[in-house]
């Protein structure tokens, strides 16, 4: 259905203590963000990244025109160029390491980088990161080959493309936490980079609220015409982490949380914030990490706790993917940009930024969040406390039934605490801070309090 591109009144939520309406609507400086944000400018990106002819993991890093280390130089010059423009808020860097062979995919040591553009948040008291990433390496059929030219057009220069616009854009804006947009290296040798910026940021103690990781999402040409869609759009996300999942079960188990792990709950954001802004588009949730067969850069950081997911195309042309150049039989494969659709990879840009800059502009997290279990009542109370940074004006709680995908409905409250005429056992809760405009945080599910 498609909504009004003008301010949207999406709904009017009250709670149940008293307090005043709140009214969820686009925020006119995260709609104007999002009319920067070109298909021209996406293509000439995509354009630029193919001319490199490869940008295999394990290809030369010293030729000024062809191979990884020029594409990732180039990359770095765009988010040098846009630095100017954000008074002084953004730096970029490659963060490069040395790989040694590995007996599998890495037969040689080679020099590898994450090209980086960190938008500094202006508020000081605020440590927060949002991270948005796509991966600049390409490859072929072989994924050893890295003489033949892999254009990775769609694999992943969409993602690539789609981080360096939102680079573009955002660096004339400002947030009070901080935005990282990164070019991921090695992804088809077996998610290298990821696997590297995921352990720097553990070791490094970031702060780290949530990864859009975007792969493979700028195309709608399926083989099959009846699979031609440039209105959905997939967010892959992991129910239960693999980080300490043993002493986290029994209590997954106890209370029927399997479907609210971190990611999951990210996803959930995405797909809220994201249809109220882009119009003509439907995120679907796919409750699973990934694909059959494939892997990912978000799994890294869901491997070590943080909140990350998947952003992928609705219907992939697999054709397109992984394949040496060549026509056979009348069909042609290759992953070349004449098969992308790049009104779509707006759209999916444009869902990318207006989640990003919604949880940039919120305030942090509320923390303590409990929800009361020490009798048996057909009601609920929640309480919890004032989130560590941010201006808060309120707080929804967010209430689904246990068999619902997503949340049902919002109570706003501008107090600490809020019970509801409804049983914990028969819903899900959660509670996000509201910021003085507006902006949600990422919703924090209840622990049990018995006290």
């Amino acid at each position: 259905m498609k909504r009004t591109t003008t301010l949207l009144l999406l709904c009017i939520l009250f709670a149940f203590n008293g307090s005043a309406q709140q009214v969820i609507q686009r925020d006119p400086m995260i709609s104007a963000m999002l009319a920067e944000v070109s298909p021209d400018s996406l293509r000439s990106h995509i354009d630029k990244l193919v001319s490199f002819g490869t940008r295999h993991t394990m290809s030369t890093v010293t030729d000024p025109k062809r191979g990884i280390g020029a594409a990732r130089k180039w990359v770095l010059s765009r988010f040098n160029e846009f630095a100017k423009q954000s008074g002084g808020r953004m730096t970029a860097t490659i963060d490069t390491w040395m790989l040694q062979p590995d007996g599998r995919r890495v037969d040689q040591p080679q020099e590898i980088g994450n090209v980086m553009a960190t938008l500094k948040g202006t508020d000081p008291n605020d440590d927060r990161i949002f991270m948005v990433s796509g991966h600049i390496d390409s490859r072929v059929s072989n994924v050893s080959n890295r003489e033949s030219d892999a254009p990775g057009a769609n694999d992943d220069g969409s993602g690539t493309a789609a981080v360096i616009e939102l680079a573009r854009v955002m660096s004339k804006y400002s947030f009070p936490a901080t935005i990282i947009f990164v070019a991921v290296s090695g992804e088809e040798q077996g998610l290298l980079g990821a696997n590297h910026l995921a352990e720097r940021a553990v070791n490094e103690k970031w702060n780290l609220e949530a990864l859009l990781n975007n792969d493979i999402m700028g195309s709608n040409h399926s083989p099959d015409t009846r699979l031609i869609d440039n209105t959905k759009i997939r967010i892959f996300s992991e129910g239960l982490s693999g980080f300490e999942t043993d002493k986290r079960a029994a209590g997954v188990r106890q209370y029927g949380a399997e479907n609210d792990g971190k990611a999951r709950t990210l996803a959930r954001y995405v797909k809220e914030v994201g249809e109220r802004y882009v119009d003509n588009l439907e995120v679907r949730l796919i409750y699973r990490n990934d694909r059959y067969l494939r892997g990912g850069d978000h799994t890294p950081f869901v491997n070590r706790d943080f909140a990350a997911v998947r952003i992928t195309e609705m219907n992939e042309n697999f054709n397109n993917q992984h394949q040496d150049l060549r026509t056979e039989k009348g069909v042609e494969y290759g992953d070349y940009a004449k098969n992308m659709d790049f009104e779509y990879l707006r759209k999916n840009t444009c869902l990318n930024l207006a989640s990003l800059a919604n949880l940039a502009k919120a305030p942090a997290m509320p923390q303590n969040v409990t929800l009361e279990a020490r009798n048996l009542t057909n009601t609920t109370s929640l309480f919890w406390q004032t989130p560590k940074a941010g201006k808060v004006k309120g707080y929804y709680v967010l209430m689904r039934e246990t068999h619902m995908p997503f949340w049902q409905k919002k109570f706003f409250t501008d107090k600490n605490g809020l019970t509801l005429p409804y049983s914990k056992d028969n819903y899900f809760f959660a509670v996000q801070a509201v910021g003085e405009e507006g902006h949600e945080s990422l919703p924090v599910l209840p622990r049990p309090s018995m006290r």
